[in-house]
C-alpha cells in the first residue's frame, strides 16, 4: 500500500440529480400551470376510450369574494377525488361551477347604490339584474384564477353558471315541472325574514349571534262571561276563584305583542294561583293581584317583578281543564279608539310549552312563529298583517303605526319594542321588563337580525303526491327523499346521513319564493280576482310554459322582466288582463338544486342518467344544497341527483377557535401559496381528518412543511440513485435478493393500502401509509442499507435489483402522490421521463402485481428487522459511549435461538446491520451482553471489525489490500476492474 491513501471518490455511483432540495414552490408552481394548459392535461385524459365515467358534481361556491380558506379545502378534497379516480381508470370529470344570482350580488349593488345615492328601485329591472351578471362575471373571473392556482383541474373553460341563459332556462322548467305537477301553492305563513334586505331567507341563509333583547312579562285579564266578547260569552265558566286573576306571558319581542291572539299553555305542567301580598316601592304588581304562573317558573316571574319572598304565596293548583276553560282580554284592549284590540284571547294546550323560561304560558301570534302559526290554523284564530316588508307597522296601526322594528341598516332597534312596552306601562299591561342576551337568527348577509313574519309567500308542498309516475322511491317529494338518504346514498362519514335524514323527516314545505330582482323568476300567472285557493287560481299550460323556456334560451330570465313579457307569453291563448305576472324570484337554493339538471343531464360531460357519483360539501350543506338538492331532484326525478356524499367539517384557526376577521384570526390561501407553494396547503388538506373540524395556523403549516421537505429528501435520493438507470438493464424480480423482494411485497401492500383510501375518500390514510412506507422502510431501512451497495458496488445482480425496485418505487410514488401534490410529483416524474409531452397526471396508477406478494417472506423479514434493531441499539450504546464512531468499526456477535440462526442463514446480515462483519451464534450469551427492552431472545456483544479500511467503501475487513487496487477490499478490487 502507498504511503499516501489513493482517492477512489470519483469511482463511487454516488447520488446524481439536478432535482433541488430546495423546492420553491412559489416561484415553480406556475410553471407547472403554464405547462399542463399548453399540452392540454385535462381534455388528453378525455380521450382515453372505454372507461367508466366517474363526475363528481361541483357545489357551487358564490361569485362574489376571493376565495377562503374553506373554499381551498373543498376544491382541494373534491381534486384529490377527481385525480384520484382518473389514475384508478375512470374518466374522472369534473365541470367547475358558480352560483352567480341571489342576495349578496344583488346586495352588492344596492350598497354601490347607497353610497351613490342611487334609489334602487328607480332603475329599471333589466339594467339592475345587468349590473348583477357583470359583478358576477367578474368575481368569476378572479376566484377561477385562484382555484386554478391550487392546482385544480378541470374544464376551467367551460365551466357551468347559474346565470348562463341555458341554466336560468332549465332552472325555470324544473319549477315548471312542480307547478305542473301541482306541488306550486301560493300560501301564508310565518317565514324567516330579513327586514332589511327585504326579502324571505332560507334555513341555510340564516346564522345565530348573540344579541340583547328587552324581555318582558305581560298579563293578560282573565274575562268574565260579562266581559267576553261575542261567541266566548258562551264559553267562559263560573270563575269562582280566577275571576279578576291574570294569566302572565313573556316574550323576547315586545313588538308582537299587537299581534296577539291566543295565549298557550303546557298540559303536562303544573299550573297555580298566586297573590301577591306585599310590594316594595317602583313595582308595577299591586297587593291582592292573582297570577296564574307554571310553578317551576313562578319564583323567577315573582323576581323579576321586584317581589322578595314572603311578598307572594301560592293558593291552589290550576288544572288544564280550568285553563283551557279561560278567556283573556288583550293587554291593549280598550287602549285604541277603533278598538283595534277589542277581542277575546282564549287559552289552548300546546305540546311546544316548557317550564324551562317565562312563565309556562306562551303569546301567541300566528304572523309570527311556526308553533304559533299551527295553533292559529288548528283554532281557526285570526291572521294579522300589521307588519310590512321593511319590518314597519302597517301606517293606519292605531298608536305604532310607521314604527321600525329594527333600524334601516338592522344594526340597532328601532323604535316598535319601545313604543309598544311604552303604551303597556301607560295601560298597566306590564309586569316586568329586563335587558337579557339571547342567541338570535341573523342574516349572514346583511348581518342584521330577522324576523319571523307572515307574508303571501310560494311554496313547494313536500306532501302532497307528485302524480308524474316516478313512484319507485315515494309518492311525495319527502317520502322519496327520505327512501334516497336510506337505500341509494353512500355517506362519507355515516353522520351525514341521520343530519340530512332528520332535516328533511321534520322540515315543512319548501319556500320557493324571494322579494328580489336577481334571480330566476317563478314563471307562473295567477288569475285577477281568484283565491289562492281555488283550482283555477294558477295557470297550468304547456304552450305557455314552452314560449317561456324558449325565450330564456334566447334572452335569459331578463325576458320575463321586460316590457310586454305577460303579453309575449299569454296572447293568444289568454287574455292578458285577466291574469298577474307572479315577479318573486326563486329561492337560489332551487337555482343551486337544479344544477344536475343543466351539468349533469344536458352537458356533453355530463352522465348518462342525470345522476352525479358524488356531491361533497361542507357540513353546513346539510341544509343548503344537499337539501335543495335532494329536494329538487325528487320533485323533478323522483329521487336524489347523486349516489355519495361526502362532508367535510369547518377550518378553525390553531387555538379551535372559529375565523372571523374582526377577531384577525383568519388565514387566506392566497398568503399560503405565496409564502410555501400550493402542495404545502394541499398536503394540509391530506393530513387532516376533513370529516371533523380541523384547525390551521403557522406552527401547523411549519410542521407540514418539515414532513413536505423529509419527503423531498427521500424522493431526492432516489432520484439521484436512479440518475443513467436504462430500464432494459432491470433485473427479474424472481432472482432478486430476499430484500428487493421484501420491498416488492410491501408495494404491493400498499398498493391495496392506497386504492381503498382513495376509493374511501380518506386522504389522510393515503399519506400516513405512503408517509410511514417512505420514512421507515425506505429512509430509515431499505436506503440506508442499500446505499453501500448502490454507490460501491460494480455492475452486480444486487446494484441491478436496488436500482430496478427504485424505479418501480419511483413509479409508484409519483402517481399515488400525483392526486395530492400534482406539483412536486409533475418535476420528480418529469426527472425521469423527460419531454414535452410527458405528465405523471396523464398516467394511471400501475397495475398491481400478484407475483410480487409474499406474505411468508413478509414475516421472515419482519423477525429480521427486529433482531436488528437489537443490534443497532447495541451499537448505539457504543458509539455513545465513544467505543466507535461509525457502524462500520463494529463486528458485533449476536447470541439467538436456533429458530433465529436458521432464519438468519444465508442473509448478509452485516450489510442488513450496516456493520463490517457480524456472527450470529446459538451459544448462550454472557450475562453482559446488550439486551433490548422490545426484542426478546436477542443478546449483542460488542467486538471491534478486524483488518483494514477500505479506502473505498470504508469498510473495515482482513482482506483490505491483498488487490491489484491499493487500500481497497475484494468487492470494490472487483468494481474497479
Amino acid at each position: 500500500m502507498s504511503a499516501e491513501a489513493p482517492d477512489y471518490k470519483s469511482t463511487l455511483n454516488l447520488p446524481r440529480t439536478d432535482f433541488p432540495m430546495r423546492a420553491g414552490l412559489p416561484k415553480r408552481e406556475p410553471q407547472w400551470l403554464e405547462r399542463w394548459e399548453r399540452i392540454g392535461i385535462y381534455d388528453r385524459l378525455r380521450e382515453k376510450e372505454g372507461r367508466e365515467p366517474f363526475t363528481l358534481h361541483d357545489g357551487p361556491p358564490y361569485a362574489n369574494g376571493n376565495l377562503h380558506i374553506g373554499h381551498a379545502l373543498n376544491k382541494t378534497l373534491k381534486d384529490m377525488v377527481v385525480r384520484s379516480r382518473q389514475m384508478m381508470g375512470y374518466d374522472a370529470r369534473y365541470v367547475p361551477g358558480w352560483d352567480c344570482h341571489g342576495l349578496p350580488i344583488e346586495w352588492k349593488i344596492e350598497e354601490k347604490y347607497r353610497k351613490k345615492g342611487r334609489d334602487k328601485d328607480a332603475v329599471d329591472v333589466v339594467e339592475f339584474r345587468q349590473e348583477c351578471r357583470e359583478f358576477a362575471e367578474g368575481w368569476v373571473d378572479v376566484q377561477r384564477d385562484e382555484f386554478k392556482r391550487l392546482g385544480i383541474t378541470g374544464n376551467w373553460d367551460d365551466p357551468y353558471l347559474t346565470m348562463k341563459y341555458h341554466a336560468e332556462a332549465v332552472i325555470a322548467a324544473e319549477f315548471q315541472t312542480f307547478l305542473m305537477n301541482g306541488l306550486v301553492y301560493q300560501g301564508s305563513k310565518p317565514v324567516m325574514w330579513s327586514p332589511v334586505e327585504k326579502t324571505a331567507l332560507a334555513e341555510a341563509e340564516v346564522e345565530y349571534h348573540d344579541r340583547q333583547v328587552d324581555a318582558i312579562w305581560v298579563p293578560f285579564h282573565v274575562l268574565s262571561r260579562t266581559d267576553a266578547v261575542g261567541s266566548d260569552q258562551g264559553k267562559v265558566v263560573p270563575l269562582g276563584d280566577l275571576d279578576g286573576a291574570r294569566v302572565i306571558i313573556w316574550t323576547t319581542t315586545p313588538w308582537t305583542i299587537p299581534q296577539n291572539r291566543a295565549i298557550c299553555f303546557g298540559p303536562g305542567i303544573g299550573y297555580g294561583l298566586y297573590e301577591v301580598t306585599g310590594t316594595p316601592d317602583e313595582c308595577w304588581a299591586k297587593v291582592g293581584d292573582r297570577y296564574l304562573l307554571a310553578d317551576a317558573l313562578a319564583e323567577a316571574t315573582m323576581t323579576a317583578a321586584r317581589l322578595e319572598e314572603g311578598q307572594w304565596t301560592r293558593l291552589r293548583d290550576v288544572t288544564p281543564d280550568e285553563l283551557s276553560a279561560l278567556t283573556c282580554a288583550h293587554p291593549l284592549r280598550g287602549a285604541a279608539e277603533n278598538g283595534e284590540w277589542d277581542y277575546n284571547v282564549p287559552l289552548f294546550p300546546g305540546d311546544h310549552v316548557t317550564d324551562d323560561a317565562g312563565t309556562g304560558f306562551v303569546h301567541t301570534a300566528p304572523s309570527h312563529g311556526d308553533d304559533d302559526y299551527q295553533i292559529g290554523l288548528q283554532h281557526g284564530l285570526k291572521m294579522t298583517f300589521n307588519v310590512e316588508a321593511d319590518g314597519s307597522f302597517r301606517a293606519d296601526l292605531p298608536l305604532f303605526g310607521g314604527q321600525y322594528i329594527l333600524s334601516r341598516d338592522g344594526k340597532k332597534p328601532g323604535g316598535a319594542n319601545k313604543a309598544v312596552i311604552e303604551k303597556l306601562v301607560e295601560v298597566g299591561g306590564l309586569l316586568a321588563r329586563k335587558r337579557i342576551t339571547i342567541s338570535d337568527a341573523h342574516s349572514w348577509r346583511s348581518k342584521a337580525p330577522v324576523i319571523r313574519l307572515n307574508r303571501p309567500q310560494w311554496f313547494a308542498a313536500i306532501d302532497k303526491a307528485v302524480g308524474d309516475g316516478q313512484d319507485s322511491y315515494g309518492e311525495t317529494v319527502r317520502a322519496r327523499a327520505l327512501t334516497s338518504i336510506d337505500q341509494l346514498v353512500e355517506w362519507t362519514p355515516k353522520t351525514g346521513r341521520n343530519r340530512l335524514f332528520s332535516m328533511i323527516e321534520n322540515r315543512p314545505d319548501w319556500v320557493l319564493s324571494r322579494q328580489r330582482a336577481w334571480g330566476v323568476p317563478l314563471t307562473c300567472f295567477t288569475r285577477v280576482g281568484v283565491k289562492a285557493d281555488d283550482p283555477d287560481f294558477l295557470l297550468q299550460d304547456a304552450a305557455v310554459n314552452a314560449r317561456i323556456i324558449e325565450a330564456f334560451e334566447e334572452e335569459g330570465a331578463d325576458a320575463w322582466y321586460k316590457p310586454g313579457a305577460k303579453e309575449r307569453f299569454l296572447a293568444p291563448d289568454y287574455d292578458p288582463a285577466e291574469w298577474e305576472k307572479v315577479d318573486d324570484i326563486l329561492d337560489v337554493w332551487f337555482d343551486s338544486g337544479s344544477t344536475h339538471a343543466f351539468v349533469l343531464r344536458d352537458r356533453a360531460d355530463g352522465t348518462e342518467d342525470g345522476i352525479a357519483d358524488v356531491y361533497l360539501e361542507g357540513t353546513d350543506q346539510h341544509r343548503g344544497w344537499f337539501h335543495s338538492s335532494m329536494l329538487q331532484g325528487c320533485g323533478t326525478k323522483g329521487r336524489a341527483p347523486y349516489r355519495a356524499v361526502v362532508t367535510h367539517g369547518f377550518t378553525m384557526d390553531e387555538k379551535g377557535m372559529k375565523m372571523s376577521k374582526s377577531i384577525g384570526n383568519t388565514i387566506a390561501p392566497q398568503d399560503i401559496v405565496g409564502q410555501y407553494g400550493a402542495d404545502i396547503l394541499r398536503l394540509w388538506v391530506a393530513q387532516v381528518d376533513y370529516t371533523a373540524d380541523h384547525r390551521i395556523g403557522p406552527e401547523i403549516l411549519k410542521g407540514v412543511s418539515d414532513g413536505y421537505r423529509r419527503l423531498r429528501n427521500t424522493l431526492r435520493f432516489m432520484l439521484g440513485s436512479l440518475a443513467d438507470h436504462d430500464p432494459a438493464q432491470a433485473a427479474d424480480p424472481l432472482e432478486m435478493p430476499e430484500l428487493e423482494r421484501w420491498v416488492l411485497h410491501r408495494l404491493s401492500e400498499l398498493d391495496d393500502v392506497v386504492r381503498d383510501g382513495y376509493r374511501r375518500y380518506d386522504f389522510a390514510s393515503v399519506l400516513t401509509a405512503i408517509f410511514q412506507f417512505t420514512t421507515l422502510d425506505l429512509s430509515a431501512f431499505y436506503f440506508d442499507i442499500r446505499k453501500d451497495a448502490l454507490y460501491c458496488d460494480g455492475d452486480t445482480l444486487r446494484r441491478r435489483s436496488a436500482r430496478t425496485v427504485l424505479a418501480l418505487l419511483h413509479e409508484r410514488l409519483t402517481t399515488w402522490l400525483a392526486p395530492i401534490l400534482p406539483f412536486t410529483m409533475e418535476e420528480v416524474w418529469l426527472e425521469v421521463h423527460p419531454g414535452d409531452d410527458s405528465s405523471v397526471h396523464l398516467q394511471d396508477f400501475p397495475a398491481p402485481r400478484p407475483g410480487w406478494r409474499d406474505e411468508a417472506l413478509a414475516a421472515k423479514w419482519s423477525k429480521i428487522r427486529a433482531v436488528r434493531r437489537a443490534v443497532t441499539g447495541a451499537l448505539e450504546v457504543a458509539r455513545r459511549d465513544k467505543v466507535i464512531g461509525s457502524s462500520l468499526e463494529a463486528a458485533p456477535v449476536v447470541h439467538v435461538d436456533a429458530e433465529t440462526a436458521a432464519l438468519l442463514d444465508g442473509v448478509a446480515f452485516d450489510d442488513i446491520c450496516i456493520t463490517s462483519a457480524i456472527t450470529v451464534t446459538t451459544e448462550p450469551a454472557p450475562a453482559d451482553a446488550w439486551r433490548s427492552e422490545d426484542v426478546d431472545g436477542v443478546a449483542v456483544v460488542f467486538a471491534h471489525a478486524q483488518g483494514g479500511k477500505c479506502q473505498r467503501c470504508w469498510k473495515i475487513l482482513p482482506d483490505v489490500g491483498s488487490y491489484g487496487h491499493d487500500g481497497v477490499c475484494g468487492r470494490c478490487d472487483a468494481a474497479l476492474g
